[in-house]
């Protein structure tokens, strides 16, 4: 049986808008995505980092369809802390910004009516071709036919974070969160703030954990739980629906026997990151070894 189309709208994400004829230029030198290879219609993730590498905020950078603004779909809580920021760093660069109240949609399964496309500015989340799409500005009549919690269980397990629930500002690194395996890191492209960082982590393969889909035979606990194998904590839990979640696991402890709570917690890695980690794990690890 097909995929029904599911579609929601998410309360907790907004649209920072960039206008002005700096706003490609000066938004290439912050962020870790290409945004001068942005073509009209074109979308990537991205994030904006500390000089240190640390993430502060990530979000989807669109190049409107009409080539006259900049979208990013943002966090809503950390929407105003980006667009000071930003605006820090403007100067004398023609660039202008503002926070607006476009309303985000996403869409997973089959692809949406292409009556709720052309009503709105769409397109895939460029991180996985499961991901499904993103509408900004959709249609006051799109059909809701999900909720936030059934979208939230859906990106869980395909393993794809939500910044403000599975990263701590300041703290984590950019391959933590997976950004360099979700296409949210350009190689590629000049400086940006933080790039010293995340370039070498790349480059000599230092990268000790990352996120990771998780799952238990009980209801996952809170963020911030332990993670433990044999009894020495190995990393923590981030967002969870229901018996599902994210972990930040040290790379070597995801073929090992975890518990969470005292409840055995199973990790289940898509493909894309299985792939990621094998040189990294092996039977012969030790997941308890101090960094």
């Amino acid at each position: 049986m097909p995929s029904p189309t599911h579609i929601t709208r998410l309360e907790n994400r907004t649209v920072l808008k960039l206008s002005g004829a700096d706003r490609v230029r000066f938004l290439q030198g912050l962020v870790t995505a290409d945004i001068a290879a942005l073509e009209p219609g074109d979308a990537t993730w991205s994030a904006c980092l500390t000089p240190q590498g640390r993430w502060q905020a990530d979000f989807f950078v669109v190049s409107d369809p009409d080539d006259t603004c900049l979208l990013l779909d943002c966090a809503t809580e950390q929407a105003e802390n980006l667009k000071t920021t930003l605006r820090r760093f403007r100067l004398r660069s023609d660039v202008q910004l503002e926070l607006t109240a476009l309303p985000v949609h996403v869409a997973w399964g089959n692809p949406p009516p292409d009556s709720v496309l052309e009503n709105a500015i769409s397109f895939r989340d460029p991180r996985l071709e499961d991901a499904g799409w993103r509408l900004i500005d959709a249609a006051p009549d799109t059909p809701i036919t999900a909720t936030e919690q059934d979208y939230n269980l859906h990106r869980i397990i395909l393993g794809l974070p939500d910044g403000v629930q599975d990263c701590e500002v300041g703290r984590t690194l950019a391959a933590e969160a997976n950004l360099d395996l979700l296409g949210g890191v350009s190689w590629k492209k000049g400086c940006y703030m933080g790039q010293e960082v995340t370039a070498r982590m790349h480059y000599r393969t230092l990268v000790k954990r990352r996120l990771m889909p998780v799952a238990a035979t009980s209801p996952l606990l809170a963020p911030g739980t332990s993670v433990l194998c044999n009894g020495v904590e190995v990393g923590t839990l981030r967002s969870s629906q229901d018996h599902v979640g994210l972990a930040l696991l040290k790379t070597e402890a995801a073929n090992n026997q975890l518990t969470c709570a005292e409840h055995p917690l199973v990790v289940r890695l898509p493909t894309w990151l299985e792939t990621a980690l094998k040189p990294q794990t092996s039977s012969d690890s030790n997941p308890t070894e101090k960094p």
